[in-house]
């Protein structure tokens, strides 16, 4: 499976972006997919995630701001990001594994990785 994630940029703090993420490849090895990002000096944390069955999992920093989505037809995934602050500020990642009952939030089972997106906000 090949992601390849597109939409970062550079934006004042409280302004969107949205994000996408490309899927590529035979998917059926995966039942989650999720966005992690790490910013500079920083280990990398899960933002949100779209779960085995179907549900949604967010990051407590990002709940209310950060909605996470797909399309299948387009094997696409988005991450729809509003009232960004400076300390969203980070390589945001795009991934997919497969979880056994836990949460592809934790990053524990993620089988695939994008090479990442930039997202930098300013006050």
């Amino acid at each position: 499976v090949q992601l390849v994630e597109s939409g970062g940029g550079s934006v004042q703090s409280g302004g969107s972006l949205r994000l996408s993420c490309a899927a590529s490849g035979d998917t059926r090895s995966t039942n989650c997919v999720a966005w992690f990002r790490q910013a500079p000096g920083e280990e990398r944390e899960g933002v949100a995630a779209i779960e085995s069955d179907g549900s949604t999992s967010y990051a407590d920093s990002v709940k209310g701001r950060i909605t996470i989505s797909q399309d299948k037809r387009k094997n696409t995934l988005y991450l729809q990001m509003n009232s960004l602050k400076p300390e969203d500020t980070a390589m945001y990642f795009c991934a997919a594994g497969w979880v056994y009952g836990g949460s592809c939030l934790w990053g524990d089972d993620i089988r695939f990785w994008g090479q990442g997106t930039q997202v930098t906000v300013s006050s």
